[in-house]
């Protein structure tokens, strides 16, 4: 187990444990990215960043219930998390019972942020749902409709 004196020599480690794991989660490394999130969590247990990496791992393994948790759980912590928020929104949109909540979110976000980044990451949520989420038929209903043309 680790002693505390011991974590204090790799507090400066923290955010490249958290970068790292963002990378791996986008080179579809689940395990590294755990191992990265749960490092960076055990060197500073109060940052919610890790939180949020963990979050994005399941939101891009469209595990939307178990990411929803994770930045549900940054919200409770920290209610202005912008990225946690975004993440939040963008998963709801993804439900198909919550879509007009996240849009909503998305959409109040932008209206108040200061964030050019966050802005533009919520903008584009937003024309990928009116693009791809909405449109007739929807990819559900293509499915059913393939199913039932070859039967």
């Amino acid at each position: 187990m680790a002693t505390k004196q011991s974590l204090k020599n790799f507090q400066d480690h923290f955010l490249l444990f958290c970068e790292s794991g963002f990378i791996a989660v986008n080179q579809a490394d689940e395990d590294s990215a755990v191992k990265m999130f749960r490092a960076a969590q055990t060197i500073n247990k109060e940052n919610l960043l890790p939180k949020v990496g963990l979050g994005y791992l399941h939101m891009m393994k469209l595990e939307l219930k178990q990411a929803s948790e994770h930045f549900k759980e940054v919200l409770h912590k920290d209610p202005s998390h912008e990225t946690a928020k975004t993440f939040l929104a963008f998963c709801y949109t993804l439900s198909t019972s919550k879509v007009s909540e996240g849009e909503k979110m998305l959409a109040d976000l932008s209206a108040v942020t200061k964030d050019p980044m966050i802005k533009n990451l919520n903008e584009s949520i937003l024309n990928f749902v009116d693009n791809f989420v909405k449109k007739d038929p929807s990819p559900m209903e293509m499915k059913n409709k393939q199913e039932k043309k070859w039967k």
